[in-house]
């Protein structure tokens, strides 16, 4: 793995490598963006390129040190991540504990933090004092999605480094190229922010089962005397699949903008392609703004999960909507 097997973040490289070619690598890193963006891969890279004894701007890849990395057993590489729902202060004192001894060679150490925003308040100012004052030289690469929720005083001592998402057609030819399948890739480009984020939800044997629950369901509520409760009743709440009510409502939310899209004959933007054919036949049973009305019930059940209403109370509630 080197820098150049990371897509889309040509902004993030450059700032990375041109610290590491004029030797003014920072001791603090502070890497933000939407979850799923490379990350976690491109911080891996980055401490790999830092040790790496054969290239100044990359990793090879071959050297022991960047053999180490893959291998996951580097002395000088230290991974932190929430333990339960945050990143606690133990772990920071643990990783202080580590960083009291030198490193083995002349690098410095590195240490990355996932999802830094986690921290709690003892963990967030026992770190600030870490990044301020470490005993050995030492990188920090701190990788968040919500920059905000972070110490001021962290975020001012690190040097900002910016991820954006993917644009879903890179993402899209990438991942059909890889060998997912179409119609699976099409919906997940639209789900995640990055390449990482789509690979783990293509491979959750459930995401197709979601999908093709949502398909049923969308058709279903098109028909008067809908089954769609009854279908949501056995497929759904009976099963495993219940706790990824959030993505169902996201997946709702596409399939009603690709009857807009066939309104509007914008047939290259159809997110569920392999359905065209009822799409084409549907699309004109609702006005325009009757689909941006049922997008708009889509969002205010996401909604209404994040204030913890019952999720099966949501989607049913959802589900009533669409016939009215």
């Amino acid at each position: 793995m080197s820098f150049n097997d990371i897509v889309g973040q040509d902004v993030a490289l450059q700032m990375l490598q041109n610290g590491l070619r004029q030797d003014a690598v920072s001791h603090a890193y502070l890497f933000n963006g939407p979850t799923g963006c490379g990350q976690m891969k491109t911080a891996l890279t980055f401490a790999k390129a830092i040790f790496c004894t054969e290239s100044k701007d990359d990793a090879c890849g071959h050297c022991l040190e960047c053999r180490k990395v893959d291998h996951g057993n580097h002395s000088d590489l230290h991974l932190i991540v929430p333990d339960g729902a945050s990143i606690k202060i133990d772990q920071i004192r643990g990783l202080q504990r580590v960083f009291s001894y030198r490193s083995e060679s002349n690098n410095p150490k590195v240490y990355i933090i996932d999802q830094a925003d986690t921290m709690t308040n003892q963990a967030a100012n026992s770190l600030l004092k870490f990044l301020e004052e470490p005993p050995i030289p030492a990188v920090a690469i701190l990788i968040s999605s919500n920059v905000q929720a972070m110490l001021p005083t962290i975020q001012s001592r690190s040097q900002r480094v910016p991820f954006m998402p993917l644009n879903p057609s890179t993402m899209l030819q990438i991942l059909i190229n890889e060998g997912y399948p179409s119609p699976l890739v099409r919906c997940a480009v639209h789900l995640s922010s990055g390449l990482e984020g789509c690979r783990e939800l293509l491979e959750q044997n459930w995401f197709a089962e979601i999908r093709n629950l949502v398909l049923q369901l969308g058709k279903e509520s098109m028909s008067r005397g809908s089954t769609s409760l009854i279908t949501a009743g056995t497929k759904l709440f009976k099963t495993g699949l219940s706790e990824h009510l959030e993505l169902i409502f996201n997946l709702f939310h596409l399939w009603f903008k690709d009857m807009l899209h066939v309104q509007y004959g914008r047939h290259e933007s159809i997110v569920f392609i392999d359905q065209l054919e009822f799409l084409s036949n549907n699309a004109s049973l609702r006005s325009q703004s009757q689909w941006v009305s049922y997008m708009d019930l889509a969002a205010e059940g996401k909604k209404k999960l994040r204030y913890n209403v019952n999720g099966q109370l949501c989607l049913e509630q959802f589900l009533i909507g669409l016939g009215q």
